[in-house]
């Protein structure tokens, strides 16, 4: 424990400058100036849309995110950066609070800098306070159980389990990704001193606690035949990227940025020797388990990245104890915040789009999105923000060309959920009637009254519509420049005359990716 630490906590007045509130205060504003930038995100459509449909679940989410995103459209009036706000407020304290933590383990003023800085300038954790998704609360819950851990360990009050059963429960409800984490988490504990909990009632209350609590949504999977299983055997047969351990690593570098990983090797170093808490050995030992299940299951490098935040707070106050000048310590510091600069645009919308495409060719880097997917000249993350609302204003240009007797029994269909959120997020005021689709909950919703008469469809096979409809025609034509290839360039056709009954064919559309 550095001398820092002890005059912080001798004195009983709030520090203003503590690092933690003036790293928290950055982030937010950061992210209330960039988050407004470009458009909404294809994800962030479909959440709204199914936080339209409440439920216990759906069937690749719990229903957390999907109503709360919901709730923000409504909220917000569809204002990008006030949609985005508790993205950029979760974010702010994820920060902070990896500041705060790393003052617990005895860090300093210059540790808690360096974990701080390392996170918030870190590409992966930019992006997370940009994008409403299901990973909103994963790297804030895991943090957080990880510190209660600890403090379980200082004031031996078992009544910290009933809270890491409320946290665990909580996160469930917006990513099942927790469930490996907190099983990876009891193997390190059961290595270490720790292990006397597992003979005492309070672990498996916490337990209980979750699985109350994450129990409605389980009885959804099982009365719609466990789709999210469905879903993960696709990720895991074909639609990510298959990585060797190697390149697995690569990409978390990338993620959490060179100077970073620099940190979090500092972090599984101090936890794996010597650490003063047995929870830092348990998070050690839960990050090699959890890199060797994702590479093995081909999932996607940034499933490990909420482990971070607690392996940065366990690394910085090594290399403060490692780096004992002040210029040394000024000169690490100045680079993690050079480099996280030259990477900020590249996961932080805060250049013009044109000025971003030519950044990125001057990097010679193109993030990837984990997954098998061709893009164009902006990331899949930043292209998927581009060219839904176009896309909703050329489908209603099609469907209002129709005449009265075709539009009344006329429906657009997504090819997946992306292209149908955006006809019921922005086509709405157009006029549009909801979308379906056969992509994944939009399977569920089935085919909303429609027989197939009319339907507005975007791309596909001329000879599979020769084959299913009496007549096709092209009625119109999309173009986004950033948008993802396979969302740009292609026309928009009018279907007429299914030959069989479309609820008679929805089965075959089922499409759970």
């Amino acid at each position: 424990m550095t001398a820092d630490t002890e005059r912080a906590r001798a004195d009983p007045r709030f520090d203003w400058q503590r690092p933690s509130l003036v790293l928290g205060l950055i982030a937010l504003a950061l992210h209330l100036f960039a988050n407004g930038n470009y458009g909404f995100f294809r994800d962030e459509l479909y959440f709204i849309v199914c936080g339209r449909h409440p439920a216990l679940g759906y069937v690749d989410q719990p229903p957390l995110v999907p109503l709360l995103a919901a709730a923000s459209y409504w909220l917000s009036g569809g204002n990008l950066v006030l949609f985005r706000l508790l993205p950029a407020v979760v974010m702010a304290a994820t920060v902070a609070l990896t500041a705060e933590f790393t003052r617990t383990l005895g860090g300093g003023r210059y540790a808690q800098w360096l974990a701080g800085l390392s996170l918030l300038l870190a590409p992966y954790f930019l992006l997370l306070g940009v994008l409403f998704t299901t990973d909103l609360f994963q790297a804030l819950s895991w943090l957080g159980i990880v510190w209660m851990l600890v403090r379980l360990e200082q004031t031996d009050d078992r009544r910290w389990w009933i809270i890491i059963g409320l946290t665990t429960g909580f996160a469930l409800q917006a990513k099942y990704a927790i469930t490996f984490f907190v099983v990876a988490l009891i193997i390190g504990l059961l290595t270490t001193r720790e292990r006397r909990h597992f003979l005492r009632p309070w672990v498996y209350v916490a337990a209980l606690i979750a699985s109350l609590i994450l129990l409605p949504n389980v009885l959804w999977q099982q009365a719609h035949h466990w789709p999210f299983l469905q879903l993960g055997e696709a990720g895991v047969n074909g639609k990510n990227k298959v990585l060797s351990p190697l390149a697995f690593l690569r990409q978390q570098i990338l993620l959490v940025g060179p100077l970073g990983m620099i940190v979090v090797l500092c972090g599984l170093w101090a936890g794996a020797v010597r650490p003063s808490f047995a929870a830092a050995r348990a998070v050690v030992i839960a990050w090699v388990l959890l890199f060797a299940t994702f590479d093995g299951l081909n999932g996607k490098a940034y499933y490990l990245m909420p482990i971070y935040p607690a392996l940065l707070a366990l690394g910085a106050p090594r290399i403060e104890t490692l780096l004992r000048g002040v210029r040394v310590r000024a000169l690490f510091l100045g680079a993690v915040v050079l480099a996280g600069s030259v990477t900020l645009p590249l996961t932080l919308p805060i250049l013009p789009v044109g000025l971003l495409v030519r950044y990125i060719r001057a990097l010679g880097v193109m993030p990837s999105s984990g997954e098998r997917l061709k893009v164009g000249a902006l990331p899949q993350y930043y292209a998927d923000m581009f060219g839904w609302r176009q896309m909703a204003a050329k489908v209603a240009k099609v469907y209002w060309a129709l005449p009265p007797k075709e539009r009344a029994h006329a429906v657009f269909f997504g090819n997946n959920y992306g292209e149908a959120a955006a006809i019921d997020v922005f086509g709405r005021p157009l006029g549009l009637p909801p979308a379906i689709s056969g992509h994944n909950n939009y399977y569920l919703w089935g085919p909303r009254g429609h027989t197939g008469r009319v339907i507005i469809i975007i791309g596909g096979s001329t000879k599979h519509y020769a084959k299913l409809f009496h007549s096709y025609q092209v009625a119109g034509f999309i173009t986004s420049r950033y948008a993802m290839p396979y969302e740009t360039d292609r026309p928009i056709y009018v279907l007429r005359g299914m030959k069989v009954s479309l609820e008679h064919y929805w089965p075959k559309v089922k499409h759970y990716e």
